[in-house]
């Protein structure tokens, strides 16, 4: 390689050292194992990407799915008691910028009856014009199913998975149990209601297709006694500025109203994705450290082999700080190399994982993902910046530090010893 007349003797000898390997049966093995290193590197590296963006992947699927049926804000009376001018709420906090678009809704959970079959769900009574401007779901079927949800009608549209389990198809009649009783002569007993299934909804999201009716909101308020909406849904322009933006309008909007975003309604599955990325994180950082912890055996035996070398180096009048720094150039060099290739290949598995997935599905004669377990049936792959610049900085901040030791046991060298049975 043609250097620059510039470039500092220390660069140029660590680079030739990272690229021994032809003369010599001792300086073969060497390169060798600095070979190895270096491949260990790019593939922890690799790994790490790849994981990760299929974790985010998954979790955008997961989140997205969620949103389509929930909204990203909830806005409620901190009393418990229903709004009354909900529109002058929902009008107050779209001053924030934000803030897109609001719609009513009352919630309360409730048994439903189909014979001797019975299960647990909650029930939502929504406005299904003002619905469709929050929710992604209610916006597919708001020209549909929705429509049949007219006051009065006492309709319910039940999740796919739910309907399933209750046996019951459009037209059938179920029977509503609701949570508060009702005094009569005999004591308190629960409260009946029968209404008829005027369609189902899927959302591919398990918890809401299998646990969740969705009813007119005036039958809603009507069968739970609340007098009215309960509480106002926002939709907002960034839904990952949920957290801020409640806190905002938590102060904008006063201690009277309590605002509760999707993060902290769904905070178990939040905090369990989150933390689970983080572990992750960390098990694959080992992976790669251990292989940036190998540059350390290479350069100790390159550092035995050079021994004359670094004598001579002295002699001419090379500082131990020079020859520190050949062999950090050297260890260096195969930290970057190995992590740049690391996030080559892991870039380019992350963002085709889309064909190489179904590939080796058909070459396997397998499924990874059966559609009747999961919900989803391809492999997601969502890599983000937030977690590759990291990776990267680590697996070089990892091989730098790895090289600090034996570099500067080779400042260390006595000339005069080294050079004593040569």
């Amino acid at each position: 390689m043609n250097w620059p007349y510039e470039m500092p003797y220390e660069v140029r000898l660590g680079w030739r050292y990272t690229r021994a390997g032809r003369a010599g049966r001792r300086n073969g093995f060497i390169s060798f194992i600095s070979g190895v290193s270096m491949i260990g590197i790019s593939l922890g590296v690799a790994a790490l990407i790849i994981v990760l963006s299929v974790m985010n992947g998954f979790q955008k699927e997961v989140r997205d799915r969620m949103l389509s049926v929930i909204a990203h804000i909830e806005l409620f009376d901190a009393g418990g008691a229903a709004l009354e001018d909900w529109r002058a709420l929902a009008a107050k906090a779209a001053q924030h910028p934000q803030v897109r678009a609001a719609a009513p809704f009352v919630s309360s959970q409730a048994l439903i009856a189909r014979g001797e079959d019975m299960r647990g769900a909650i029930v939502r009574g929504i406005d299904p014009a003002e619905e469709a401007n929050v929710t992604p779901l209610a916006a597919q079927l708001k020209d549909g199913v929705l429509a049949r949800l007219t006051p009065g009608s006492w309709g319910v549209v039940l999740g796919s998975q739910l309907a399933r389990s209750l046996g019951v198809q459009e037209g059938d009649t179920i029977t509503l149990v609701t949570p508060s009783g009702q005094t009569t002569p005999a004591g308190v007993v629960p409260r009946l209601k029968q209404v008829t299934v005027v369609g189902t909804f899927n959302a591919g999201h398990y918890e809401y297709d299998s646990g969740m009716a969705l009813m007119h909101i005036d039958d809603a308020a009507r069968l739970f006694r609340t007098g009215g909406p309960i509480g106002v849904q926002l939709r907002l322009a960034d839904q990952q500025a949920a957290r801020e933006v409640s806190a905002q309008l938590g102060v904008t909007l006063g201690p009277g109203v309590l605002v509760r975003d999707w993060t902290r309604t769904n905070a178990a599955w939040y905090d369990a994705v989150q933390i689970e990325k983080r572990m992750m994180f960390i098990i694959l950082t080992l992976i790669v450290a251990v292989a940036a912890f190998n540059l350390v055996s290479t350069l100790v035996m390159t550092v035995t082999d050079k021994q004359a070398d670094i004598a001579i180096l002295r002699t001419l009048g090379a500082s131990p700080r020079s020859i520190m720094g050949i062999f950090m150039v050297q260890g260096a060099a195969s930290g970057v190399l190995g992590t740049v290739g690391g996030l080559g290949l892991g870039l380019l598995v992350a963002f085709n994982i889309d064909v190489i997935i179904p590939a080796l599905e058909r070459l396997l004669h397998t499924s990874f993902l059966p559609g009747s377990i999961y919900l989803i049936t391809q492999m997601p792959s969502d890599p983000q910046a937030a977690d590759i610049v990291p990776i990267g900085l680590i697996s070089l901040v990892l091989a730098f530090v790895a090289t600090l030791y034996p570099s500067w046991r080779a400042s260390r060298v006595n000339p005069a010893e080294a050079l004593r049975y040569e």
